[in-house]
């Protein structure tokens, strides 16, 4: 793993159509039940990008990895949680990812601002997302970014034999 004197993250950037395959294999690379609730993806692969996940609603983090490239490094998307217009003032964080080799860096943390950045520019006031009751690391992140618990589903989902919360955050996006 690169030293944190010499790992490079660079600005967060708006996705585009050709980022599609590195964020699919980004998606499948970290994969886990400690925050994905769907079955591991299998080939074939659908798309990244599809008429319900665009590039437009995408943020994504590079930074060069430990072989020198500069890569993909994480993503979030960011999109209106309902098509209503009197929910049009709300975003919602509908997925992040950050590769394992890049975790700890402040990635994540980069990419929740600049989600949060995203949202307000696009007239949102308020941001919100769900999140897996037994992931305490992105549970502490979102916390020390100013999301607060909301509600609780307990019990929401049954993963690898036991029962899962379904956790609630948001927050306002201040000017």
């Amino acid at each position: 793993m690169a030293e944190p004197s010499t790992f490079t993250t660079l600005p967060v950037r708006p996705a585009v159509p050709d980022d599609g395959p590195a964020l699919g294999e980004l998606d499948r690379g970290t994969w886990s039940t400690l925050h994905e609730v769907m079955p591991r993806p299998q080939p074939p692969y659908q798309p990244f990008f599809d008429d319900r996940h665009r590039p437009q609603d995408v943020l994504v983090a590079e930074a060069v990895n430990p072989e020198g490239e500069t890569v993909i490094a994480g993503y979030v998307r960011v999109v209106p949680p309902t098509p209503l217009a009197c929910n049009a003032h709300v975003r919602q964080i509908q997925g992040l990812a950050v590769a394992g080799w890049a975790r700890g860096r402040g990635i994540g943390r980069a990419l929740i601002r600049a989600a949060c950045g995203h949202a307000r520019a696009e007239g949102a006031n308020r941001i919100t997302l769900r999140v897996l009751g037994h992931n305490s690391p992105a549970r502490a992140l979102y916390a020390s970014e100013g999301f607060a618990v909301e509600g609780v589903l307990r019990g929401e989902f049954f993963l690898t034999g036991r029962y899962v919360d379904d956790v609630l955050m948001g927050r306002p996006l201040s000017p």
